[in-house]
Formats: C-alpha cells, sequence, structure tokens
C-alpha cells in the first residue's frame, strides 16, 4: 500500500503539556585562534588520549573495508553494512568501558528522573541536572550518554541503510547470522483465517512506508532498553516512593484494603459495599477527607464507581503502569511481561494487554490452564479498537491509557507520557504503523473484521489518531523542533542527526549545517574563503546547532558521508557539496591537532580535489619532524593527492593570513633599503662608518617559521625543479620587502635551512638521472681557466676567488636549463650568505681582546679568525660583483630584481669597503687596496654596479668611503715596513714611482 491519507492533527503536539525534557547547557568553549592551531602541536592531547584509540580503529576500519574510488551499485549495501558494523561495534565497546565507570552515577540520575514522573512532576529540578560539558579531559556520564546516543546511531544508520539499499543478494540466513532486520517475503498466500501474525508479515512484506516505519519502532524500542534504566531497579525506586514497602505482601491496594475491611467491620457487612450503600460517601473517604474510596477492589473500580485510592494506593498504581508502559515501550515480549505481573500477583494485567501482532502467540506449558487469547485465526481489531475506548476514558492513570494506547495506536493517550524526543516519534509512528495495519485488513480480508468496526459507527466511531492529517518523517520532526516541551531535546546534534536519517533528509541536513559550520571556521582563521554556492546565514558560537570543537558528532558525521560515498552518493562536483564536505575537513583539522597526522590522507583523499589540497595545505606546517615528513608524503603520493597544489597551497594559506601586499602586488611595494651601515653624525658626515650591531634582526614569527617549515616540504618533492626554486625565491622577496627588523632574520634562516645545494642533491637525481650540486658545477680551477668539474667530487665546496662567471655553453643542455630556472633563487641566497658574513665580522670585531697588543698570543688567535671571515666574506660576495640578478623569467620580475640590487647592492659593497678599511688595520694594509679594486670595477665602463649608485644617489658617498679608503693608505704607506709588494702597490694608487718605493 503507498501513502495512506490519516487525519492526524497538525497541532497535537501543541496540545500536549511541556513534559520532563531534560536539558543540558550548551558549551560555552571559545574555537581556538589560528595561531593557537599553528603553533601548538597537541592542544588536544588529553582528548587525543582518551579516545586516540577509537579514532585509529575508524580510521583503520575506513581503510580496509572502503573501496576507494570505486563504487558499489547503489542497490547493493552489503559492504557499507560492514563497515557500519565495525563502527558500531567500536561504540558499543566504548560504552562498555565507560559504564563500568559512570553506571552508578547515571542509575541515581534516572532514578531522580522516574521519581518526579511517578510523583506528577513534569520537570527535573535544576540542581539535579548535570552539567554539559566538552569532550575534552576526563570523562563523565555525560560522556556515556553521548557515547550511547552514537551508538544507536549506527543502529539507526544501519536500518535505514538496509531500507533505502536492500541487498538482493542476502539470504535470511546470512541476515540472521550478523543480526540484520531482514525484511518478510510474500510467499504464501493470505486468507480470512490465517494469523494475526502471518497477515502482519505479508503487512510488511507489502507495503514500503509501513515497513520503514516498523523499522524505526524497533529501533526506538531498543534504543530505550539500551540507555534506559533497569526495570527491577526502577520499579523498587518506585515502591519506596509510594510508602508501601516491599515483597508479596505489599502488592495490591493495601491502604484502600484495610479502609473497605475496617467499614465493613463496623456495618458487620459480610457482603460487598454498594458504592449506594447508605452514609458510605462520609464514612469512606481518604485519610486526608478529600474524596470518597472505592467500595470495592476490582480493577475498574476507580472508573466504574468514579470514586479515589487512597495515596500510596494511587502512587502503587502509577508505578506499576509506568513500569507495563517502559516494558512495552522497550520492546519486551509478553512472555516478560506475564513474568513480571506474575511475580506480584497481577495476573489481569498481562491478560490485559495480551494480544500485540508483532509477537507470536506462545502457550506457556508451565502454567495450567495456558493463558492464550484463543486461536490464532482471531481477529484482535476488536480488542485493539476496546482498548483505545478504554484509553480515552476508562483508565484511571494516564499511563495505564498510555499502556493501551501503545497496543491499540491510540495516539493522543499516548503523547500525554511521553517525555522525550524518542518517545514522541515513537508514538507517531507506533499510531501510524497499527492504523495502517487496520487498513490493510479491511481492504484485502475485509470479512476478517467486525462489521461494526469497518463502518465505524456507536461507541467505536472516533479516530485512532486524533482526527487529523498524518505527517511525514520530515514533517514530524520540523514539527517538535518548535514544541517548548523538546525544544531543547531537539537541538542535541544526536538527535538532529537522527531526525534527518528518519526523515531521509541527511544530505540536506549536511549540506545546511556544514554551511554553518564553514562560516564559523571562516571567522575564527584569516585564510581565502573558499568558493560557496551562496553565504549562510550569519550565526555565532552560541547559536550553533554543532559546534565546531563537539568532535564526537563531526567524527560521526564525517563517516556517514564517507559511508554514502561508498554507496555512490557523490560529495564532488557541485558548489553544493562545500557544506558537506566542510564536515571531513573539520574532522582532518581535528586528527592534525590531535597528532594524528598519518590519518590525514585517509580522509582528505575522500574530499574533491581542491578541498583535499586546501585541506592538507592547512595540515602540513604542523608536522616539523623529517621522518613524519617523508611519511606524509609518501601517504599523499600513495592515495593520489595533488602533493605539488598541497605544498603550494600550504604556503598561500600562511601568506593570506598577513594583512599585507607583499604576495599580492606584482609591481610593489618597493624593497626598503637595506640599512647595514650605522648612521653618521651630524657633524661628522663624511666619517668612516661601522656597520650597525645586530642589522639582521633577531625576531622571526610565527607566520615566518611556518612559511620556512612549509617551504622545506618541498626537498621531498620529486621533481617540480622550476616550481620549487619559483616558491623559494617568492619567499626571499617576502622577507627582503620587509624591514630588518621584520624579515632579514627570516631570510637568513631559510638560506640556512634550505640551500640551493640541497635543492640540487635532493632533485637531480628524477630530473638528470644522478645527482648533482649545480652551485659548484661551473667553477674555476687554481689557475684562473674554466672547466667542468663533477658535483660529486665537489660536494660542499665554494666558488673559487679567481672569478665567477660560468661558462656553461660547455655543460649539457638540461643542466644549462635547469641553471638558468634557478638563477633568481640562487642570486637571493648569495646575497643572504654575505649578509651572513658581514654579521660574522662583526661579531669577530666584537670579539677583540682588550689589550690588543699588549695581548700577542690572543692578538694573533683572533687575527687568524678576523683573516678567515675576511676571506669567506670576499669569496661570498664574488657574485654579487658579476652580473648579479640579471637573468629575470618575465617583465615583472625584472622590475622586482632591479628593486632588490637597488635597494641592496649599494650598502652592501659600502659595508664591504668599511670592513676592507677595518681589517687593514689589524690584518694587512693590502685589504686597503681591495677596496680601491672595488671602486675601479665600479668605475668600469657599462658597470651595472655604478647603475645601482646612480639610481639611489649613492655615488658621492661611495666616493667619500673611497677617499677615506686613499687618505688611509697613504698614511699606511708611511708607517709601512717590510712588505715590498704592498708598498709599490700602494706607490701605484699614490702616483709615485714604484721602483723607488720598491727599493
Amino acid at each position: 500500500m503507498g501513502d495512506l491519507d490519516y487525519q492526524v492533527s497538525d497541532h497535537s503536539l501543541e496540545e500536549l503539556s511541556d513534559g520532563s525534557i531534560e536539558e543540558s547547557s550548551p558549551s560555552t568553549h571559545a574555537w581556538p585562534t589560528i595561531s593557537d592551531v599553528h603553533r601548538v602541536l597537541r592542544p588536544l592531547q588529553d582528548e587525543a588520549d582518551r579516545v586516540g584509540k577509537q579514532v585509529e580503529q575508524f580510521a583503520e576500519t575506513l581503510d580496509r573495508l572502503s573501496s576507494g574510488k570505486q563504487t558499489k551499485p547503489q542497490h547493493d549495501c552489503v559492504h557499507a553494512l560492514d563497515l557500519v558494523d565495525a563502527y558500531r561495534n567500536i561504540a558499543k565497546h566504548t560504552v562498555a568501558q565507560l559504564r563500568e565507570i559512570h553506571s552508578p552515577e547515571k542509575e541515581r540520575k534516572l532514578s531522580r528522573k522516574l521519581k518526579s514522573r511517578t510523583q506528577g512532576s513534569s520537570a527535573t529540578p535544576e540542581h539535579m541536572r548535570s552539567p554539559h560539558r566538552d569532550s575534552v579531559g576526563s570523562s563523565t556520564a555525560d560522556d556515556l550518554d553521548r557515547w550511547e546516543q552514537e551508538e544507536q546511531t549506527w543502529h539507526l544508520l544501519e536500518l535505514m541503510l538496509q531500507v533505502e539499499y536492500p541487498s538482493f543478494e542476502s539470504t535470511p540466513k546470512a541476515a540472521a547470522s550478523k543480526k540484520r532486520s531482514q525484511r518478510p517475503g510474500k510467499e504464501g498466500e493470505i486468507h480470512q483465517f490465517s494469523s494475526e501474525r502471518s497477515i502482519w508479515s505479508r503487512f510488511l512484506a507489502s507495503d514500503d512506508q509501513a515497513w520503514e516505519r516498523h523499522i524505526v519502532v524497533e529501533w526506538l524500542k531498543a534504543s530505550a532498553g539500551d540507555s534506559g534504566q533497569d526495570i527491577e531497579k526502577a520499579f523498587q525506586d518506585m515502591e519506596a516512593t509510594a510508602n508501601r514497602g516491599s515483597g508479596l505482601w505489599a502488592h495490591s491496594w493495601l491502604h484502600t484494603k484495610e479502609a473497605i475491611k475496617g467499614q465493613k467491620r463496623l456495618r458487620s457487612w459480610p457482603q460487598a459495599l454498594a458504592p449506594d450503600a447508605p452514609g458510605i460517601d462520609d464514612s469512606l473517604r481518604k485519610s486526608n477527607g478529600t474524596c470518597s474510596l472505592i467500595t470495592q477492589l476490582d480493577p475498574d473500580a476507580v472508573t466504574r464507581q468514579d470514586r479515589a485510592l487512597e495515596t500510596p494506593d494511587a502512587n502503587f498504581e502509577r508505578a506499576t503502569w509506568l513500569t507495563c508502559w517502559e516494558m512495552l515501550r522497550r520492546g519486551k515480549d509478553w512472555e516478560s511481561t506475564r513474568e513480571w505481573c506474575q511475580d506480584r500477583v497481577e495476573y489481569w494485567r498481562a491478560i490485559s494487554i495480551r494480544g500485540e501482532p508483532r509477537h507470536p502467540i506462545a502457550h506457556d506449558k508451565k502454567i495450567s490452564p495456558p493463558i492464550i487469547s484463543g486461536p490464532e485465526w482471531l481477529s484482535r481489531a476488536l480488542w485493539r479498537k476496546s482498548c483505545a475506548f478504554a484509553a480515552r476514558a476508562g483508565v484511571m492513570d494516564k499511563y495505564e491509557a498510555g499502556v493501551y494506547g501503545l497496543l491499540s495506536g491510540h495516539l493522543p493517550s499516548v503523547l500525554k507520557v511521553c517525555t522525550s524526543w524518542n518517545d514522541y516519534i515513537f508514538a507517531h509512528y507506533n499510531s501510524y504503523l497499527l492504523r495502517s495495519f487496520d487498513q490493510y485488513v479491511s481492504v484485502h480480508l475485509p470479512n476478517r473484521s467486525p462489521r461494526g468496526l469497518q463502518d465505524g459507527a456507536g461507541a467505536f466511531a472516533f479516530n485512532m489518531t486524533g482526527g487529523h492529517r498524518a505527517q511525514s518523517g520530515n514533517q514530524l520532526i520540523e514539527k517538535m523542533s518548535h514544541l517548548k516541551s523538546l525544544a531543547k531535546e531537539a537541538k542535541d546534534p544526536f538527535k538532529l542527526l537522527q531526525g534527518s536519517l528518519i526523515g531521509k533528509s541527511f544530505q540536506k541536513f549536511v549540506r545546511s549545517h556544514g554551511l554553518e559550520l564553514a562560516y564559523l571556521q571562516e571567522r575564527t582563521r584569516t585564510t581565502t574563503k573558499q568558493p560557496r554556492e551562496q553565504e549562510t546565514t550569519c550565526v555565532d558560537y552560541e547559536t550553533a546547532l554543532i559546534k565546531p570543537d563537539d568532535y564526537q558528532i563531526i567524527r560521526v558525521i564525517a563517516h556517514m558521508l564517507l559511508i554514502y560515498q561508498e554507496l555512490g552518493v557523490s560529495l564532488q562536483g557541485s558548489g553544493q557539496d562545500y557544506g558537506s564536505e566542510t564536515f571531513i575537513d573539520t574532522y582532518v583539522d581535528f586528527l592534525s591537532r590531535a597528532g594524528k597526522q598519518q590519518l590525514l590522507p585517509i580522509y582528505a583523499s575522500r574530499l574533491s580535489p581542491q578541498r583535499a589540497v586546501s585541506c592538507l595545505g592547512r595540515q602540513l606546517p604542523l608536522i616539523l619532524d623529517h621522518g613524519e615528513r617523508q611519511t606524509m608524503m609518501r601517504l599523499m603520493k600513495q592515495y593520489e593527492i595533488d602533493v605539488p597544489g598541497v605544498l603550494n597551497h600550504q604556503l598561500q594559506t600562511i601568506i593570506s593570513e598577513r594583512k599585507t601586499d607583499e604576495f599580492s602586488n606584482e609591481h610593489g611595494p618597493g624593497f626598503p633599503n637595506l640599512s647595514i651601515l650605522d648612521k653618521p653624525s651630524e657633524k661628522r658626515q663624511r666619517e668612516m662608518r661601522i656597520i650597525r650591531d645586530g642589522f639582521m634582526g633577531k625576531v622571526i614569527t610565527d607566520d615566518q617559521h611556518d612559511l620556512i617549515n612549509g617551504f622545506q616540504w618541498y626537498l621531498l618533492l620529486d621533481g617540480y625543479w622550476e616550481q620549487t626554486l619559483a616558491t623559494g625565491a617568492l619567499l626571499y622577496k617576502y622577507f627582503l620587502r620587509l624591514s630588518a627588523s621584520r624579515g632579514l632574520a627570516a631570510a637568513q634562516s631559510l638560506s640556512k635551512r634550505v640551500k640551493f645545494s640541497m635543492l640540487s642533491w635532493e632533485k637531480t637525481k628524477t630530473i638528470l638521472g644522478h645527482e648533482v650540486d649545480l652551485s659548484n658545477v661551473y667553477r674555476y680551477d687554481e689557475d684562473g681557466m674554466p672547466g667542468y668539474h663533477s658535483a660529486s667530487s665537489s660536494r660542499g665546496q665554494d666558488y673559487s676567488l679567481k672569478g665567477y662567471m660560468p661558462s656553461i655553453q660547455r655543460q649539457p643542455e638540461k643542466e644549462m636549463y635547469l641553471l638558468r630556472r634557478s638563477q633568481t633563487f640562487l642570486g637571493l641566497e648569495q646575497l643572504l650568505d654575505v649578509l651572513t658574513a658581514l654579521e660574522r665580522w662583526q661579531a669577530e670585531m666584537k670579539r677583540k681582546p682588550r689589550d690588543f697588543e699588549l695581548s700577542r698570543t690572543l692578538g694573533k688567535k683572533w687575527r687568524d679568525v678576523l683573516k678567515e671571515t675576511c676571506i669567506s666574506l670576499e669569496m661570498k660576495l664574488k657574485p654579487l660583483l658579476h652580473g648579479w640578478l640579471q637573468d629575470p623569467q618575465d617583465d615583472i620580475e625584472a622590475l622586482q630584481l632591479e628593486q632588490i640590487r637597488n635597494a641592496c647592492l649599494p650598502e652592501v659593497i659600502l659595508a664591504y669597503i668599511t670592513v676592507l678599511n677595518y681589517s687593514a688595520h689589524y690584518i694587512s694594509r693590502e685589504y686597503l687596496l681591495k677596496a680601491l679594486d672595488v671602486g675601479a670595477a665600479i668605475a668600469t665602463k657599462d658597470s651595472d654596479l655604478a647603475r645601482c649608485f646612480v639610481a639611489t644617489h649613492r655615488m658621492p658617498e661611495l666616493m667619500d668611503l673611497l677617499a677615506i679608503i686613499s687618505t688611509n693608505m697613504l698614511v699606511a704607506e708611511e708607517f709601512g715596513r717590510g712588505n715590498k709588494r704592498v708598498s709599490a702597490k700602494m706607490a701605484l694608487w699614490s702616483g709615485k714611482d714604484s721602483s723607488s718605493t720598491a727599493t
């Protein structure tokens, strides 16, 4: 049968009392800032330690059982059910562990709640409620509740998948072996005399909607049984509340019975008291005198005589019916209910609730005569209608009405005793299901039910659902969210998720809440916004239904999305999938922060290619260990992730967080001039200046560290020579655009941690087939003759002092190409090498012995070190003096390199001349000649160095400095002794006759 047009009230939910719905305060923990994420590798270590095993089990199960990019036919969900089973078992195991710790606390909590229901209270006192807490830290009873909900949610998903994707390959035997719900078959014929059970099975086999509702009802029963209080313990607590004691003697209506016996003794009346006996209304009253008591003890005396029970007996009656309600609500079969009633000498209750078509008739051979309800072929439609009639007006307590309403499908009476989200779903689906069954019987077996019931005349002329339209699962979930009594629980993340599964709106659910989650993340990150189909409604942390730090629900939703992927539901290919993928993206963030980096590629590979790149790009800067980086690179390749794209995105992520234009503006801003030399005093503008202490700066910001760490990943990337060198050059340019106090220290760190020689050795094996250090391939020998030198024999060596310009025509074509494409990166590295050498020289000058002339031994050692420093500086400066940074890749880079040359070369050369001047006083006067040689090189025709001085208007400053050098040279000549070669060169520079000087 298809959808049935029931008349269920649109406002039936609003007519209910605001029952006792247990509330929990929302978490108020703030989402950590991006700097916290980047600087602290494991800020959630407590959480990782506590749930780390489950996290790894989830990932291992996914990797083992899933089929990667290949999807199975949509009608076959066997492979997905294996995955769900595994996840549910993980949750069940965790629940078992937490129950060993927190069962007593939870029992007390449930006992207080049940006590309030027995006494008629509709709300749990505020001081009795367990406060909400996040999942970080030691576990509590709330964690047990959430893990129970997770286990129930996995169970629900398993059932709904079987409804939505039935497996035609599975057999009843296979389904039973895995305890899966097997839909009844249509084998055999049904007729008027078929058993109620057989007709029920055929009904479920024929009506898809009925089968789905049956599955949900059975899940709700199982969930109530798994997470509810033990029935026997609950009844004992309610007995204590009734103040009647316990044991067989304490059952039945003891206090009312004593009052009736007292009246019979006073009246000497051997027969049952009649309700209309003279004076009985005045003499037989409750202890508090408020109303008359019943005169007889049969079960329907209260409703028949319209009289009351003593308060303890009324409490006992409510406790008994509440227990019966709980047993039926939890799916206990009739035999269990009968045994419980038999133990308390309450046989009549068991007999009155016998007749469910969902339970087979079983004759108890231990009891004589057997307790049966007639032949199996008899219809129970009249019994259900009678239960509904009793539920409407023929009972003394709402829980008794709830029991009869549950058995008959009478919705209004069941709604009155509902206290939770699950109860309301159960009430509606149970009513719809039984109503559908009665309609199915009336259509297919019209002669089976009494004609009076079919006509709906007489006392049975009432509607089982309250006379209003039925609602679909999605409509019902939406309606419940607006009920005041359910508003808090309906916003619980697990209830939202369960509602989406029941209402078949899971895709819409993950998309809408994923967009909200993405919005919250974008507020805490300053990364580039991802493209979205539309802007989501502005939400904040307090109003968000799924919090960014609720990692348990995010983990569950993420894995459910992956399961649907296994069934062929794609999350890729459109802007609508952005919200859905946010859950997987966020879960990857959690894994990274919890120190589970080896699991990241498994989940990132399930995202769209662009999202996978951005997801992993945010995580790589957190991985600092070289071994972990190698493992990550291997896993990314294994899962076919765009590794170059990830490496590039990680740098762009960090760059975009900075509120500067250094990376985005192609033509600017310009590069600030280096400031190496101390400023001259106002009085003596032409005096020899000194190198500033700490001109390189000391501070390297967190973002700069992340940029350098991110670039180190390129060492592990095979090939991609041009992309790697271009990225490194981009970082150098970025650092140089900053002021000296903000960028030079970072640029220096980059030049030390990622050397060009390191990149060459790591990448040329893939590109050329053998390892080559391209920085040492083209060198000059000791005689100044150019030639080819094997890089393998010269690794770690530096440039020759005899010259620098290589003759690349003599080298293989591939090496020539690689060198051309690396000139910018190599040139910027050479600049930082020179600055580092200047810094080292400054440090050595500060270590000069105080009594330099008196301390010969210390003075000699210090001069040797200073001389070695000067030689190193001279060697590193050579590349900057001949065509440095004059091989741009395009016009934009040509402009940038020109700006760098103008900003750096004049200051570096002036600093170098200053170093030579001061070193000449302690090492050799020949350093003065080298300073003049630098000036001569600048003065040559078409010198690229001269253009830099002219462009920056620093040529006069150079002339003044060379004039000082010349003066110092003349002074040194007057006092120089013993070095005829140096004296001859000085004479040449001073214009004197070199022959006379030599003699």
